[in-house]
């Protein structure tokens, strides 16, 4: 049964504040170079996520390129590439499991076990620090995906029907204190879903559309201390709060503004071009201090924003590009290592994976 907040607060609009948040400090940063030490036949792909465990050990979430090849149900268009704490490539993790197709989000939870969301398979597995499979929610469409116009191809978001724990295009996994499992259930669901630390349903919330509550594109998410569920709403560009039941309870926003004559690298310059009051968050991750800190990155312009749990802008960095220190989708972050002032930045256009020195003073 779905779960919403109130109806006083999802009658309640809330838009982004009227005057933006202004003299927001840049945060001075260094990328090192070539941090993940690897042979020349191992380019990466499409880099989607990025985690590090306890150990310093980072996994890298790529899409590679022909090795793999073919429709989801015949081969995996995605590696799991594990690096010790000094850069050096360890392993592969998770080849040839049947739950692995087009992977788009990976985490350590605080056992070290690894979770990988795959929003092609429609599946959230878990592995042990060995690399076994020990849990798997959701379950991979078999091969055949109905023929168009004959009532069972694939539906549009606008005729998603979510259904208990099986997804549609899930982005992001996230544990409370008490080792609940959330899902973001984002491309088609439009949805938030909540397991027992067994796997079991409990619940879920949510459904497509603008209003509070609801979701365009749930796109990553994290949980702090206390609980509280933070969702990268991103097509609504916002950042949504919720307790661990469902209930709304605020929202945050990235509204640094941008130069005036900003134009993005990507496309043709348009001196007429509209520029937006809040940018999309696209990936997050929470620090371990304390008091926590949300890191939040967009698509444009291409920024990384350091901010508290209740949305006030600390400090930004980063810009739109391919050179290094410079981001074209920012798809996964992983702050972890913030203490020593390491942020690890999965790069997703520019195909490669940074670690950035980062001055916290």
């Amino acid at each position: 049964m779905k779960q919403f907040a109130s109806a006083l607060m999802f009658a309640a609009f809330i838009a982004a504040p009227a005057v933006a948040q202004q003299n927001v400090p840049e945060i001075q940063f260094e990328s090192v170079p070539r941090p993940l030490k690897y042979s020349p036949d191992m380019n990466l792909g499409e880099v989607l996520g990025v985690a590090v465990n306890s150990e310093g050990h980072i996994v890298v979430l790529n899409h590679p390129g022909s090795a793999n090849t073919g429709p989801i149900w015949m081969n995996s268009t995605t590696q799991l590439l594990e690096f010790d704490e000094d850069g050096a490539f360890v392993r592969e993790i998770g080849k040839g499991v049947y739950g692995i197709a087009y992977a788009h989000q990976v985490r350590f939870d605080d056992d070290d076990n690894l979770w990988v969301v795959d929003k092609a398979a429609n599946t959230v597995i878990e592995f042990d620090p060995d690399g076994y499979v020990i849990m798997n929610l959701g379950r991979r469409e078999e091969g055949f995906h109905g023929i168009p116009g004959a009532g069972v191809e694939l539906r549009s978001p606008q005729e998603a029907r979510a259904r208990g724990g099986y997804f549609g295009g899930p982005t992001d996994v996230a544990w409370d204190p008490q080792g609940n499992i959330f899902v973001s259930d984002g491309y088609v669901n439009s949805r938030m879903v909540k397991f027992d630390k067994h796997g079991n349903f409990l619940m879920d919330w949510g459904s497509l559309g603008r209003e509070i509550g609801q979701f365009r594109l749930p796109h990553a998410m994290v949980i702090d201390n206390s609980g509280d569920v933070y969702v990268a709403d991103r097509s609504n560009r916002r950042i949504q709060v919720f307790d661990s039941n469902g209930n709304f309870e605020r929202v945050l926003v990235m509204d640094v503004p941008f130069e005036a004559d900003y134009q993005p690298p990507f496309t043709a310059v348009n001196a007429d071009r509209n520029q937006p009051a809040t940018t999309a968050p696209w990936s997050m991750c929470l620090t371990d201090s304390s008091p926590q800190e949300l890191w939040v990155s967009d698509e444009e312009p291409g920024r990384i924003y350091r901010m508290t749990l209740d949305g006030r802008i600390l400090g930004w960095l980063g810009s739109s590009g391919r050179q290094v220190g410079q981001f074209n989708w920012v798809h996964g972050l992983d702050c972890s290592q913030l203490d020593e002032g390491i942020l690890w930045v999965a790069d997703m256009n520019n195909w490669r994976v940074q670690k950035l020195i980062v001055d916290l003073d």
